[in-house]
């Protein structure tokens, strides 16, 4: 479980977090929804403690990010860009180096190396250099090191981007299961159908603040809207479009 308590965050003179309070369960999928400068990718870091508050707190599984970031991280799983992969290494030593910086033992790593390549199906590539490989091989490579440690929770920021149809459908399948082993699973997202297909809740943001949350058919009966989209545009009172 990930808890966010009114987090501020100011870069420059932007207030890229003001007073941000939302949760995302165990066992859902939880959507950022926000157009850019909302403050998701921010939020994100901050969960990392990559960037430091400075305000507020967030608790991940009740351990507070910033003054236990050692064991908050142990709870966390991030996908990293897919497009960032060590391309000389194989699948198998990028997952293991993964496995043994989240602090697994070399045996034990090799054993959970094994297992998460068994369950994302990456057995026919998994000895090969991820060099020249596809969008959906890189971004099962990727999210393989993410979830090898068997993390609680998981965090994705724009997953999808740069995937292809059939990939898309890998990625969403791989965390509808996630969500049903009881995983938290956060992600932020540009895409409306991929937050309206998988999101058992949404968390709209607009200026660093949280303007609405809710499953997606709860937004639109909210605004009285039959798609995510018009409902979102609603919400941020914007017609400006639907960038992340």
């Amino acid at each position: 479980m990930i808890e966010v308590k009114d987090l501020h965050k100011t870069i420059g003179k932007v207030d890229a977090l003001n007073g941000l309070s939302f949760s995302a369960q165990n066992g859902t999928i939880t959507g950022l929804l926000g157009p850019n400068g909302a403050g998701k990718t921010t939020c994100l870091r901050t969960m990392f403690n990559l960037l430091k508050a400075d305000k507020g707190q967030v608790l991940i599984d009740g351990i507070d990010s910033a003054k236990d970031p050692v064991n908050a991280k142990k709870q966390l799983g991030l996908f990293p860009d897919p497009f960032g992969l060590y391309e000389r290494l194989t699948p198998r030593q990028y997952i293991e180096f993964f496995a043994e910086l989240n602090g697994l033992s070399s045996k034990d790593a090799k054993q959970a190396t094994i297992d998460v390549i068994a369950s994302l199906k990456l057995e026919d590539i998994s000895d090969r250099p991820c060099k020249g490989f596809s969008q959906g091989q890189r971004m099962k490579t990727a999210l393989a090191g993410a979830i090898v440690h068997k993390p609680q929770n998981i965090i994705l920021d724009e997953p999808s981007r740069g995937l292809d149809v059939m990939s898309t459908r890998t990625l969403r399948a791989t965390l509808t299961a996630l969500k049903e082993q009881g995983h938290c699973v956060l992600f932020s997202s540009h895409v409306m159908q991929e937050v309206a297909a998988v999101c058992d809740q949404v968390v709209v943001m607009a200026k660093g603040k949280v303007v609405a949350i809710g499953s997606p058919q709860q937004l639109c009966q909210q605004t009285g809207e039959s798609s995510l989209e018009e409902a979102f545009i609603k919400l941020i009172g914007s017609d400006e479009g639907i960038a992340a």
